[in-house]
């Protein structure tokens, strides 16, 4: 993967960390520790204080969005859909704030496509409650909605390196830490939903995160450090790290390309299609007879034009492998404004999940 420069002024230590740490932090009561060892043995001089310090830093001045772990909404409990609708250009702003003032409307995109051109992501706490949200925003707007829920899930791992130390990401410390076995159990305890919503915005920055977290909550700090290694394996917390800005990395441009891939090779297709780093979601999704042909999305990012068309043209020559990709089988639809984006309500779905 090509390394990006960024506008932003980052020192090599920046640059290591963001790097190295977008994933695998460790899970222990004092993690600078064993980061800042990590980062010696591979030529980075900088110790704990040092460490804990700079990631203060970055993400006071936005460089980072958070640092934490990255919950995964979906394994926590309730759902979230994908939907697609078309906003008259003479009323896209009505139609914006109609769909925007529907609570569970988290995040939404106006997109370049002749039709399609407003994106919005639904998250609720009870799954049936996505059809009559749908049912609210087309009776409102007299538009209607296209739901694209997803089938399978092939990658979800937005990552995005700089060029400096540890170019690859390759540093993963996420074996640190208590032995823990997974659990069968598909609901939260209340203890476990109290974590959850005490650590889905990040971690505080400090020497003791997870002690913090705990004394926030009324938790021991091993309970603490024991539940969020459990979750990371169980697939409840995706990664723990640091969570950078890709704007504020220079990774503007983002590509959603879809799909019309035969039904009897996406399965195959998907995972080839993941072993692209810079693929950072990769779905697939139904089809709408008539409407939307496309049952596969690929969101690719870049930091400019020429850079992101490079990369779908990759896409489509990995596609190329497994079937005849022809002009009409795919499109790419680029953001063009963030019409919302508040995140997934996720105290209320991890509520609703929750049980003695």
């Amino acid at each position: 993967m090509r390394q990006a420069e960024t506008d932003v002024t980052l020192s090599t230590l920046d640059r290591a960390i963001i790097n190295a740490f977008q994933g695998g932090f460790p899970v222990v009561e004092r993690p600078f520790e064993p980061a800042a060892a990590a980062l010696r043995e591979r030529g980075v001089d900088v110790t704990a204080e040092e460490l804990l310090e700079r990631v203060q830093t970055l993400d006071e001045e936005g460089v980072l969005t958070r640092f934490g772990a990255l919950v995964n909404a979906e394994n926590i409990g309730g759902a979230a859909t994908l939907v697609a609708m078309h906003a008259p250009p003479e009323r896209f702003e009505e139609v914006t704030e109609q769909v925007n003032a529907h609570r569970e409307v988290a995040h939404n995109y106006e997109r370049e496509h002749p039709h399609l051109n407003m994106w919005f992501v639904v998250s609720v706490a009870d799954e049936d409650r996505v059809e009559e949200v749908l049912a609210e925003i087309e009776d409102e707007t007299g538009q209607e909605t296209y739901n694209l829920p997803k089938i399978n899930e092939f990658r979800v791992e937005a990552k995005f390196m700089l060029d400096g130390p540890i170019p690859d990401g390759d540093v993963d410390l996420s074996h640190l830490g208590p032995d823990v076995e997974p659990s069968d159990r598909e609901t939260l305890t209340p203890q476990e939903r109290d974590l959850v919503v005490e650590i889905q915005g990040g971690l505080p920055i400090t020497a003791t995160p997870y002690a913090d977290v705990a004394d926030a909550i009324g938790a021991e700090t091993e309970w603490v450090v024991e539940t969020i290694k459990r979750f990371n394996q169980e697939g409840k917390v995706r990664r723990v790290g640091v969570i950078p800005n890709h704007y504020a990395l220079g990774y503007t441009e983002n590509g959603m390309t879809v799909w019309n891939v035969p039904d009897e090779v996406v399965e195959t297709v998907g995972p080839a299609v993941a072993s692209l780093d810079f693929v950072t979601h990769c779905y697939r999704r139904p089809r709408h007879e008539g409407v939307w042909p496309y049952n596969f999305f690929a969101m690719t990012h870049g930091r400019n034009e020429e850079e992101s068309q490079r990369r779908i043209e990759e896409v489509r020559e990995t596609m190329d492998e497994h079937w005849e990709v022809g002009d009409d089988d795919w499109d790419s639809l680029f953001s063009t404004r963030i019409l919302k984006k508040t995140g997934i309500r996720l105290a209320e779905r991890a509520e609703a999940n929750t049980s003695e």
